[in-house]
């Protein structure tokens, strides 16, 4: 979906006049968050957003997932499969999958690690502990009370924050504040702005870690753009990131295009990105979720070929303090219930 432009904005009228309906929302998913869920058996890492929409997540789980293997750990994700067809439990198999099929997260994750969908979360568990996992490193899913999540991670943009701070339909707010501050074990601060201070000041005073960190674009990608014009689109979260991105990276971005998150593309759409970029003699960029969309079978078509994809990785101001932080959880949930 698309956000509405006065869930970014100050105090409106439309924010205003849909708090009944964010009162029955915020309301219901409070409740639900009380719910008991399903002891996976081994330890359940959930990287998860307080709000919809983009904020680093899937970097943010690619890092963990590094992290992990460091620490000699087998992660394996599990995920909703937010946009496939596929309800699951399967493994997502890159080979023969398309993002219709498992979703766009999913497809582009499992080019590096064992990614799970299943549309209920409870019954992918079985699946990722046959695959070998002894953590499962939930894509999203902080909402959801079906599985009992040992440490919960959540990921905000410093830019953007919370919006206006509305549980949706008003805002952006999955669910109201104070119940999902409650339950989260360690805040990552994606970027150098202050939106996010506020919440970084309460997880804080309760004691629990605050860590920054940056998306770092790839060097291969950045010397092979310099120099050149391109036209950038995505259909992401927050598309605006990914553009200032590529300018702060010194790539200059002649023009750009923003479609909602999980877009699907169309095969018109895209030929008429081709036809403008060739037009204008500009080179074709797009985000990795983006290009995920594309492909089928493992390839792209013929047609989508000359789109370049921006790669970025997220790296973590104190990495120690994360490492750390992930391994004394692993140890203390392993010796309270050993697998």
């Amino acid at each position: 979906m698309r956000e509405p432009g006065f869930w970014h904005g100050p105090a409106s009228l439309n924010s205003h006049l849909l708090k009944p309906l964010a009162a029955l929302y915020g309301a219901v998913a409070a409740r639900r968050l009380r719910r008991k869920g399903l002891h996976a058996g081994i330890p359940v890492l959930c990287v998860g957003n307080y709000h919809v929409g983009g904020a680093g997540k899937t970097p943010t789980v690619l890092a963990l997932a590094k992290l992990l293997r460091d620490l000699g750990e087998t992660p394996v994700v599990l995920s909703r499969g937010y946009g496939g067809e596929l309800r699951g439990p399967v493994r997502v198999d890159p080979a023969r999958h398309a993002a219709s099929d498992v979703g766009d997260e999913p497809l582009m994750l499992a080019g590096t690690l064992p990614v799970v969908v299943s549309r209920k979360r409870a019954e992918g568990v079985p699946l990722a502990r046959a695959h070998g996992a002894t953590v499962i490193l939930m894509d999203d899913g902080f909402q959801s009370p079906a599985v009992v999540k040992d440490a919960s991670l959540i990921v905000i943009d410093s830019e953007r924050g919370l919006g206006n701070g509305q549980v949706f339909p008003a805002g952006p707010l999955r669910a109201p504040l104070r119940p999902q501050l409650a339950r989260t074990d360690a805040l990552i601060i994606v970027g150098n702005g202050s939106a996010a201070g506020g919440v970084a000041a309460e997880i804080a005073a309760h004691g629990k870690p605050v860590l920054r960190a940056h998306l770092k674009p790839g060097e291969v990608q950045v010397a092979s753009l310099r120099g050149k014009r391109v036209l950038a689109f995505a259909g992401i979260g927050d598309p605006t990131r990914f553009f200032n991105t590529l300018r702060s990276s010194g790539i200059e971005v002649a023009a750009q295009r923003a479609f909602a998150d999980h877009h699907a593309y169309s095969q018109a759409e895209l030929e008429g990105l081709i036809a403008e970029a060739k037009r204008d003699g500009l080179t074709l960029v797009t985000t990795e979720k983006d290009l995920a969309r594309l492909r089928h079978g493992g390839g792209l078509p013929d047609w989508a070929r000359e789109i370049v994809a921006f790669a970025v990785t997220l790296e973590f101001d104190d990495a120690a303090l994360m490492r750390k932080f992930i391994a004394d959880r692993l140890f203390k949930v392993r010796e309270r219930k050993p697998a």
